[in-house]
């Protein structure tokens, strides 16, 4: 019986932010027809701050990022200072020969950049971004999703990248799982640095090496402070215990009197007189959760990525990275001319090759907040994460899985 025909496909990714726009971006490269839904009006990034580590930024480069466009700062070490400001560590990357370090970026730029690439002039057609649309049903086996309103839409594959609340992830993995609360909230501001440089209190955040400045308190609450948008901005992330049972969102709102309040007992003063800068935008604060361990991600011609198969604490910096590079690992596995039927042997090996990177650092991730941050001294976690390419992992990976029909 002679083959079916090869021909682009269909697909429907349910998301708009880092990792779905990056698969967007990848597989309209590989010719594919690509929709994105997102359920805001206006899409954009909270959060602000992002780090952007070597194995993501290899992923940036190989779908035409342009690095100029992210305005970054390089992160070519991390700080940690003792809560009381007695105390000074430089942790510079530990991997041998590595030839790109990471960036800090503000989400905005960086999904700024993303969107051009999904939706702008390049390879491939462009995608077409769908805002104000919320999908509130999927059936995985016929590769639909249905939107609120009652539209259906059909696709040859569905990917659900939306999030550690996922709409998708409910109809692929057969458990009723809900994200866990990890006894963690999380402050998160973003300050002017335009004067940064006249307040003499502040040369911690500026002097010796570019990077990020972890502080630690001796309760378990952690200061995380970094320069982004060309050093124009301080990101500023501060986490405490919280075993409250809030239902807090992604996007609570907060003041800066109850930021201070919260952290003034914890930290030097010099540290909080951070917040003394003028802020841009809201001071959010939210609950932390994670993604429990799913017994899958992907159903019939449906599969999961970022959040919604593996939300993760921050404590490793690569919740973004883990989006990015099961984005990158689609694109190969769904190449042009991909048959149809065998869509769902794909995505199963997709999963089969993201399942082991991914949970260890959604395990790992915990492990950090009891560590200190042992990945800073730690070069063997820091050459499996850094001292990776997931394109070419992924080539291998195929090449070894004939049965997969690679084209």
């Amino acid at each position: 019986m002679a083959a079916a025909p090869s021909r682009l496909l269909t697909i429907s990714i349910v998301g708009a932010g880092i990792g779905g726009l990056t698969a967007a971006v990848a597989l309209r490269r590989n010719g594919h027809i690509v929709q994105i839904f997102e359920a805001a009006d206006f899409k954009t990034e909270i959060g602000a701050g992002l780090g952007l580590q070597a194995n993501a930024l290899k992923v940036c480069d190989h779908i035409g990022l342009c690095r100029e466009n992210l305005r970054g700062v390089p992160w070519d070490a991390t700080v940690r200072l003792s809560s009381d400001g007695k105390e000074r560590i430089i942790y510079p990357w530990l991997v041998p020969g590595m030839t790109t370090n990471g960036l800090l970026c503000h989400r905005t730029d960086l999904h700024e950049e993303l969107r051009r690439l999904a939706i702008g002039q390049g390879e491939g057609p462009p995608a077409k971004l769908r805002l104000g649309c919320k999908v509130i049903a999927c059936d995985p086996e016929a590769g639909m999703v249905i939107l609120e309103g009652g539209e259906a839409v059909e696709a040859d594959v569905v990917l659900g990248a939306d999030g550690i609340h996922s709409v998708v992830r409910n109809h692929v993995v057969p458990d009723v799982l809900r994200p866990k609360d990890t006894g963690l909230s999380c402050f998160r501001a973003v300050v002017d640095a335009s004067n940064m440089c006249d307040i003499p209190e502040l040369e911690w955040v500026y002097g010796e090496v570019s990077g990020a400045r972890n502080i630690p308190a001796k309760d378990g609450s952690l200061l995380v402070v970094y320069p982004c948008r060309d050093g124009t901005l301080i990101n500023i992330v501060a986490f405490n215990t919280d075993e409250s049972d809030a239902a807090a969102g992604w996007t609570g709102h907060s003041t800066i009197e109850e930021f201070k309040a919260s952290f003034q007992h914890k930290f030097h003063p010099n540290y909080l007189r951070l917040l003394d800068l003028p802020a841009l935008g809201p001071i959010t604060k939210w609950k932390l959760r994670v993604t429990p361990a799913l017994s899958t991600w992907v159903r019939g011609r449906t599969a999961l990525l970022g959040d919604a198969a593996h939300g993760t604490l921050p404590h490793l910096g690569q919740g973004a990275g883990m989006a990015v590079e099961d984005a990158a690992a689609l694109a190969c596995f769904l190449p042009s001319g991909i048959q149809v039927v065998d869509v769902p042997a794909r995505l199963r090996a997709y999963y089969e090759f993201r399942r082991e990177r991914a949970e260890f650092v959604r395990v790992e991730s915990g492990r950090q907040r009891c560590k200190g941050f042992d990945l800073y001294n730690n070069e063997e976690i820091q050459r499996y994460l850094l001292d990776y390419d997931p394109i070419e992992a992924a080539r291998d990976f195929l090449r070894e899985k004939a049965s997969v029909r690679i084209q």
